[in-house]
């Protein structure tokens, strides 16, 4: 069963797309995600339980060398978390929106986490680094006290260590921002 999600981040593109084969023939893992993202790094996102996603990242970490930035596994990770980051997520009504800008790619997923574990939202989107300058957002909707109750436990986790750039709340968004958000 999929309740842990492996991420490796490298500063070499050859480099990770070799260690992403590697550990894909090495371990009993999912790849949800495998791409270059700006400037010149390549981030790798894999899906499985918690002993395979802990196997996958060591061999990661092991292969990465000098070219591997970040490992982590994020065990026991919310199931709303693996639409949002395929793209997948159902949009009905938006009643409020919340916006979370993150430093990495890696650190938009721990706050997507963090968020849906903290109060009643639905995850609509976690956006990683293309053409964002190696940064990533996640987009929560809720009622308004409940975004504001995510960001406030994403922020109050997340802010000491520099990774949160910007979290805002909007209200009521109007149809046609939602529309190019989400169209």
């Amino acid at each position: 069963m999929k309740n842990s999600i492996g991420l490796l981040e490298f500063k070499s593109i050859a480099k990770g797309i070799e260690v992403t084969d590697e550990v894909l023939k090495s371990s009993n893992v999912e790849l949800i995600a495998a791409n270059p993202i700006c400037p010149g790094k390549y981030i790798s996102i894999l899906s499985g339980d918690v002993g395979a996603i802990n196997n996958a990242v060591e061999i990661g970490k092991k292969l990465g060398g000098v070219f591997q930035i970040e490992a982590l596994v994020i065990s026991n990770i919310h199931p709303d978390i693996f639409p949002a980051l395929t793209g997948t997520s159902e949009v009905n009504s938006i009643n409020c929106l919340g916006i979370i800008e993150t430093m990495s790619c890696l650190s938009s997923i721990m706050v997507a986490d963090t968020a849906i574990k903290a109060s009643n939202i639905r995850i609509i989107e976690i956006r990683i680094a293309r053409g964002l300058g190696g940064k990533g957002f996640t987009i929560i909707s809720g009622e308004v006290s409940s975004v504001k109750k995510a960001i406030q436990a994403v922020e109050e986790k997340y802010i000491s260590t520099g990774e949160i750039l910007c979290a805002s709340t909007i209200a009521n968004p109007e149809k046609e921002l939602i529309k190019r958000i989400f169209g």
